[in-house]
């Protein structure tokens, strides 16, 4: 295989077989091929030869999309994937921290643009005539540069759930090995349907599904994520394959089953970060084997679960993971546990997931000195998740660094109580994240969203609790909020910092607080009828 995408999207030119699938139309890889070479060249053409090619796409996930992708790398330029869920001056930030010259958009987001300040940004609108004119008027490519496997083919913007988004530079190299290892894990060929409903401007829809349809020669059914029409988009475009990261499976879930839901031809769901509960329902519901894994955009820790692997764990590192406690910098203890399951020793078994070894394929992240030096300290790559190890080598996560709670003098992590109320058959979804103690350190506070016909009472939460051995009295959340919803990245991933600053008092929401006895409603405020 070729060592770049380049040289892989070149192999793919001669290929008769279907390439995208978008509604009723279908184009083959040859098609595909020649419209991404032509507007590379196009691109080429318009580019500042004096300024880095850098070129932001806000497009969603449309055939546009697959093409400007294929066009980077055929044209050997940097695409710069632009969230389509940032607005006003954050998306202008981001556009220009790095550092676009040309700005690709379609007629759904121009929207989003007008009356922002982007000097030096030439934008061009891919569903107009004019620009439909100006690629085919466009000479043969001749690429910006014969890229090397180092070289970066995508700008990639963290999700943004502990703080701003930051611009992973992702070279050819990482992107392909993500792919290929994927390809091969399950067998995947040019019969295949590659279903790409998640945000193609993150780094889980590039890395689990649009290199996974390139390496593999398959078709791209691209689309965007709805629960109520994931089936019929799976049996529209004959779908067999699907990635996803976040909390898509809980959302498909909580829509009415139907007894003919594993009639159809999804066989594989590849993602990040479903429970085990939703992992297990969605496979026997759909029919499918599904397989979590550990991932970020920097994948500079890589972790692998196994046909083994036990319930809650997220796997085995490479060599060189570990986990360290971040101020001694050294590897924290085994995790021991009692006899009903509960951790004992979290105070010095979890600590936060690093690369012993660098940074892998990180290659830091743009105009961002000051966070890429946080991100390797030591000579170390700090993931700032999260974790503990069993004696058998098994990790588990424990949450973001800013999940650490300190609870009655007790240190506590949000991850491993997010597992056990998931138990609860009630509850679709759920987070757990520390508000202020009346006198001193955190109490746990858990939002959690009800199945679409769950219901649930305060004496129904309580003695389900006290069921669950493995849960420290003090791990009980003190507060609970039955949310309609909860905030989300456009990656599926809840905003936790949203909830912290929302505080624990009612504001017009459902919450229940726990004495000690019992949990019950608490009042809101009344409100003043004057102004």
């Amino acid at each position: 295989m070729p060592d770049t995408l380049q040289g892989l999207l070149r192999e793919r030119a001669d290929s008769d077989a279907v390439a995208v699938r978008y509604g009723d139309r279908t184009w083959t890889w040859r098609e595909h091929i020649a419209d991404a070479s032509r507007q590379a060249a196009a691109v080429i053409a318009i580019a500042d030869p004096a300024r880095p090619l850098h070129v932001g796409v806000l497009l969603g996930n449309t055939p546009d999309m697959l093409t400007a992708l294929a066009a980077a790398a055929l044209g050997g330029y940097v695409l710069c994937g632009v969230n389509t869920t940032r607005r006003g001056d954050a998306l202008a930030r981001d556009i220009a921290r790095v550092d676009c010259q040309i700005l690709l958009v379609n007629a759904e987001h121009r929207e989003l643009i007008d009356g922002l300040d982007l000097p030096g940004v030439a934008v061009f609108d891919t569903s107009t005539d004019a620009w439909a004119q100006q690629v085919a008027a466009a000479p043969p490519l001749t690429p910006y540069r014969e890229v090397g496997a180092d070289d970066t083919f995508m700008m990639i913007f963290t999700s943004g759930t502990s703080g701003e988004p930051k611009a992973v530079q992702v070279p050819h190299a990482m992107v392909l090995f993500a792919g290929s290892a994927l390809v091969e894990r399950y067998g995947l060929t040019d019969a295949d349907v590659c279903y790409l409903a998640m945000p193609l401007f993150h780094s889980n829809a590039v890395y689990a599904g649009w290199s996974v349809a390139v390496g593999a020669g398959a078709t791209m059914a691209p689309a965007t994520f709805s629960a109520s029409r994931f089936l019929f988009d799976i049996r529209r475009y004959g779908a067999t394959y699907m990635n996803y990261v976040g909390k898509p499976l809980a959302y498909i879930l909580a829509t009415t089953e139907r007894p003919d839901d594993h009639d159809n031809p999804l066989r594989i769901a590849f993602g990040n970060e479903a429970a085990d509960r939703d992992i297990e329902a969605f496979g026997r519901r759909f029919g499918c084997t599904v397989w979590d894994g550990f991932g970020s955009t920097e994948t500079a820790v890589i972790i692998t679960r196994p046909d083994d692997c036990p319930h809650g764990s997220i796997g085995k590192g490479f060599p060189g993971v570990a986990i360290y406690d971040p101020d001694t910098v050294r590897e924290c203890e085994v995790a021991r546990f009692d006899e009903n399951g509960a951790l004992v020793n979290a105070d010095t078994a979890v600590g936060e997931l690093v690369n012993t070894a660098g940074g892998g394929l990180f290659r830091g992240y743009y105009n961002d000195p000051g966070a890429t030096g946080e991100r390797m300290r030591h000579g170390m790559y700090w993931s700032g998740d999260l974790a503990y190890r069993d004696a058998d080598g098994w990790i588990y996560l424990a949450g973001r660094t800013g999940d650490w709670m300190r609870v009655d003098g007790e240190n506590l992590t949000a991850a491993p109580i997010e597992r056990i109320l998931l138990r609860l058959p009630a509850i679709n979804r759920v987070a757990v994240y520390p508000v202020p103690d009346e006198y001193v350190g955190d109490q746990v506070m858990a939002a959690v969203v009800l199945q679409d016909d769950g219901k649930l009472t305060p004496e129904e939460f309580e003695q389900f609790l006290s069921a669950q051995r493995d849960l420290s009295p003090k791990a009980w959340p003190r507060y609970v909020w039955i949310a309609d919803d909860l905030p989300s990245t456009a990656t599926n991933k809840i905003l936790k910092r949203e909830l912290v600053a929302m505080g624990a008092e009612p504001q017009g929401r459902t919450i229940w607080k726990r004495d000690r006895t019992s949990y019950a409603p608490v009042p809101s405020p009344v409100s003043g009828t004057g102004r």
